[in-house]
């Protein structure tokens, strides 16, 4: 069993090196080691904490060293980073503590060469706390563009490459985008949708005040509950009885925007793990049918082992290919197409999904249509779609739908709308639920 900060460091080796995503490696990490509950609290922290700031971090330490970051040794620079992340965002750990752990760091992996040197530029960290680029002008709150030198500023405050930063500001205006980023530094919600099915939001508040776990409800989404230090959810005995399903608050919009209905035949395309499957069939009353497909057996499992926990018996879960139609399905009342995506609202959940080269999603918007198109072949006149992205990225968000309407004059657009993390207290999100002409 390692220490926190040693299985920090080889978590973020890891992620650094291989660039797998951190959420995985951290659960594979604590599944291999008996840590303490402050423990697993602590070593979590350290490596979201680091990814989460790596942008700030690696400007910090570059002031105070004299070789570009890219020709230290990755095992020096990760122990770097681990030791400026604790000296300036970690107030409960004193930094004497933070740069002596560091520099045991180095020595225990094979780089006491570099001992030297992390304790000194981890010292010149502590004395000079957390610096800013300079920023002679300050742009409108509304800019749609950024200088060389606004652009380093905001991206060093934000811990945000510029290429996002741009991408945002030129799509949602400066403030829109600050309220973004600031909202993704900040703790994540654990939000979870009660099982109407089986209880009330009342009553799920009551049992989870009397298992010890604080909740609240959320201010935009009915029978959404925010969790507050719930703990392991998988002892709750309400959990184990299926009262409620883990949903961010975007999720449970996007299926109320669905507009599902008991009776009625639902298509989830791409479902897995089927938290959205099983929240349509909550507002199905468990009534009619919930088709819901994946790709691949192994995830197509994780979809049936939900809807067998919450009860709910309409939701038929198969192996399915979203981009390609297959008449023996439909047709259908309802079709969700929740498609693949860059996931850039969820950067506050999974940090590294940050330094995606937004240029890298080119790929996607073909497969996002190709989906789309096939959906509306499932649906029935007078049916409705959504389509729907965890990407804050108007290239995989409207444009789609434009190109999608002007190929189907018989579709309508009933609304379209991004939910922003700051307002809607979500991941970004976005929905474009829309109209089949006819009569169901």
């Amino acid at each position: 069993m390692e220490n926190p900060r040693q299985l920090a460091f080889q978590t973020l080796r890891g992620v650094l090196r291989d660039q797998s995503y951190s959420n995985l490696s951290i659960a594979g990490a604590l599944r291999s080691n008996d840590l303490s509950g402050a423990d697993k609290s602590f070593y979590t922290g350290l490596v979201y904490g680091v990814l989460e700031r790596k942008v700030t971090l690696d400007y910090e330490l570059s002031l105070y060293l004299r070789q570009p970051l890219r020709k230290l040794d990755p095992k020096v620079y990760t122990a770097l980073l681990l030791g400026a992340f604790q000296v300036l965002f970690l107030d409960r750990v004193p930094d004497h503590a933070a740069i002596n752990e560091t520099v045991k760091l180095v020595k225990k992996n094979g780089a006491a060469y570099g001992a030297g040197l992390c304790n000194a530029v981890l010292r010149k960290v502590s004395e000079n706390g957390l610096q800013l680029p300079e920023l002679r002008e300050r742009p409108e709150e509304d800019a749609r563009s950024l200088s060389d030198e606004q652009a380093l500023y905001y991206s060093v405050k934000y811990a945000v490459p510029v290429p996002l930063l741009s991408l945002w500001t030129e799509a949602y205006g400066l403030e829109k985008t600050e309220g973004i980023l600031a909202d993704a530094l900040g703790p994540r919600p654990l939000t979870v949708r009660v099982n109407t099915t089986k209880t009330t939001a009342g009553d799920l508040l009551a049992r989870l005040a009397e298992e010890g776990v604080s909740a609240e409800p959320h201010e935009k989404v009915e029978n959404a509950l925010v969790l507050k230090e719930p703990g392991d959810l998988a002892e709750l005995p309400s959990f184990r009885e299926g009262l409620f399903h883990v949903q961010d608050a975007a999720s449970q919009l996007c299926c109320e925007n669905l507009d599902a209905r008991p009776g009625q035949v639902v298509l989830d395309l791409c479902a897995a793990p089927g938290g959205k499957s099983c929240t349509l069939a909550e507002h199905m009353e468990n009534s009619g049918v919930v088709r819901a497909f994946d790709l691949h057996e192994n995830r197509v499992e994780l979809i049936r082992e939900n809807a067998s926990r919450l009860g709910l018996s309409c939701v038929e879960a198969a192996v399915g290919d979203a981009t390609v139609y297959d008449p023996e399905i439909g047709p259908a009342d309802r079709v969700l197409a929740d498609v693949p995506c860059a996931g850039f609202g969820d950067i506050g959940r999974k940090p590294e999904i940050r330094f995606r080269d937004p240029a890298f999603v080119d790929d996607l918007p073909p497969l996002q249509y190709n989906i789309l198109n096939n959906a509306v072949r499932y649906l029935r006149p007078g049916g409705r779609l959504v389509y729907s992205t965890c990407s804050l990225n108007p290239a995989e968000n409207e444009a789609v739908v434009e190109r999608f309407l002007s190929d189907h004059p018989d579709c309508t657009l009933l609304f379209q709308k991004t939910y922003f993390p700051q307002e809607y207290r979500c991941d970004g999100f976005f929905n474009a639920v829309i109209e089949k002409a006819g009569e169901t």
